[in-house]
């Protein structure tokens, strides 16, 4: 979720889905299934908090069930649609100001009115908070908001920006209850109202969320099952476990490649029980190369790195094909997609990195440390830069070290200069390639390492903002990627796969992740027959 300050799982993101009995149906006069038509869910994202202002991570998978936004994205669109909201649109030639009128009778789960007031104070607390662990990052073209009655909200914008509308149906703009949620502080314990498909009817944090249908939703989803149950797992493997001895229906987020593969075989040698889908992923890993450093900072010594990397075989070796090679920071799928470091550097090749390093003078092997976080993108993490350690050092064009922190001294450490090199992974907030680009450019960016280039910053993200048409946009993309590729100050690495893997006896998951893969656990239920 942006890596939603770092959030990125895995390679793959997975949905896996069995039934709670093998081998038997709902048959008709069933009045416990007719009556609680309830479905159990396994991942590997617990919520840090149920309080919307103070999450930009995995969170947003609950809060996508339970809280309405403005708009959000509908199952065949990766462009916004109204959900609280009856329409919304910019009124002005500069995508400066928009208003959205809101549907007619929205209530909140504790009987309390959604109206355009509930709409400001949702909005305007996520600034007046400031949590450091919350979206602000993502209100940066937000000057005010004003409301014209009960039903209408008017958004004025510092600056044209028209992925402004993306933001509105992320859960950074999550619609909370005034009465409840507190102006300027978070609220406190396990309590959480909303308007969305689902009620939390409760809670065990860690541990497992039960959300059943509310009654009052008036919103674009069709909720075809009662009740929900998350069950949250430390392990993937303890995931797994519960998914093939059925204490769970439907699993998602945190398998590893093995175990993807695992059940790809299985479908192989005939076992029919689950039915693996592959869907193009948007989460991506790449490196970040600090320009601070003695070595690092060195546009030679990024540009060999760039030539000698080889994803495929990083993808094959590490990933099990459970992950694409990526070659620009957008991904593929995403409007304005290009493949500038392919364009850039070709295919890898040892003799141009050499060519590359001794053009520039430096004749020894480069010294260089890579950094990577040891407890937050997966088990697989590791493997991946031992991967690009002995891509490196086989060359004979470099001596490369590899260390691996937590994550809490990772932050530390990468935020304050420490590090010369150190991977990242990033889950969109929204499915626009401005939010591929923005986060990671400017003095102070998503990564706590300054890339100052003023044409991206100052001519080619404003104009790709004014354009509502985000197909037009992509021309400024397209530029922005290929400067990206020149400066190698951020080196893709690859680009996940989701996994989308049903029995017999569940339907909808082709359905359940929206463009930006938050699951919509509405779309799940058990079929009637087979």
């Amino acid at each position: 979720m942006s890596d939603r300050n770092g959030s990125l799982r895995i390679a793959a993101t997975v949905v896996i889905s069995t039934s709670l009995v093998a081998g038997c149906s709902s048959l008709p006069g069933d009045d416990a299934e007719q009556q609680r038509r309830e479905i159990v869910t396994g991942t590997t994202s617990a919520p840090s908090t149920l309080d919307p202002a103070a999450a930009w991570d995995g969170s947003w998978e609950l809060y996508k069930n339970t809280f309405q936004t403005l708009l959000s994205f509908p199952s065949s669109s990766s462009s916004p649609e109204p959900d609280a909201a009856e329409r919304c649109r910019f009124t002005d030639n500069a995508s400066r100001v928009y208003r959205c009128t809101l549907k007619k009778g929205l209530k909140f789960s504790n009987g309390n009115p959604l109206d355009a007031e509930a709409v400001k104070h949702s909005v305007e607390r996520v600034g007046a908070i400031k949590s450091k662990s919350g979206p602000l990052g993502l209100m940066g073209s937000l000057d005010r908001v004003e409301t014209l009655g009960k039903s209408t909200v008017v958004f004025h914008l510092k600056k044209p920006d028209a992925t402004f509308p993306f933001i509105l149906a992320t859960p950074a703009t999550a619609i909370v209850d005034p009465e409840t949620y507190p102006a300027k502080k978070l609220l406190e314990g396990d309590k959480l109202v909303g308007s969305g498909p689902y009620t939390l009817e409760s809670y065990s944090k860690g541990k497992s969320a039960k959300l059943e249908k509310y009654a009052g939703y008036k919103g674009p989803a069709k909720v075809k099952n009662d009740v929900v149950t998350v069950n949250y797992y430390k392990e993937s493997s303890q995931m797994v476990k519960a998914l093939k001895s059925k204490k769970i229906d439907v699993a998602y987020r945190g398998l590893t490649p093995d175990q993807v593969t695992g059940f790809q075989k299985d479908k192989a040698n005939g076992k029919t029980d689950i039915e693996l889908n592959e869907i193009l992923g948007s989460e991506i890993s790449y490196l970040v190369f600090n320009p601070q450093d003695p070595t690092a900072g060195k546009a030679p010594v990024r540009k060999a790195i760039a030539e000698l990397i080889d994803r495929k075989a990083l993808v094959r070796n590490v990933y099990k094909r459970t992950a694409d090679p990526l070659y620009s920071m957008v991904p593929g799928g995403i409007t304005g997609h290009t493949s500038a470091f392919y364009d850039a550097y070709g295919e890898p090749s040892k003799a141009e990195a050499e060519r590359t390093l001794r053009e520039a003078g430096i004749n020894k092997k480069v010294r260089l440390t890579l950094w990577y976080t040891t407890d937050r993108y997966g088990d697989t993490t590791g493997d991946t830069f031992a991967e690009i350690k002995r891509q490196l050092n086989e060359s004979g064009l470099f001596d490369i070290t590899v260390k691996g922190r937590p994550w809490s001294e990772f932050v530390e450490g990468y935020s304050k200069g420490k590090y010369p090199a150190f991977g990242r992974g990033w889950f969109p907030d929204f499915p626009d390639a401005d939010n591929y680009v923005a986060p990671f450019v400017g003095e102070n960016n998503a990564l706590g390492t300054p890339y100052e280039n003023r044409e991206i910053t100052e001519d080619l993200l404003p104009t790709s903002r004014k354009e509502s048409n985000r197909a037009t946009a992509s021309r400024a993309f397209t530029s922005a990627q290929k400067i990206i590729a020149k400066d190698a100050r951020l080196l893709p690495l690859w680009q996940g796969r989701v996994y989308v893997a049903s029995a017999k006896e569940v339907s909808g998951v082709e359905w359940v992740l929206d463009p930006s893969t938050l699951p919509r656990l509405w779309e799940l239920q058990k079929k009637s027959s087979w």
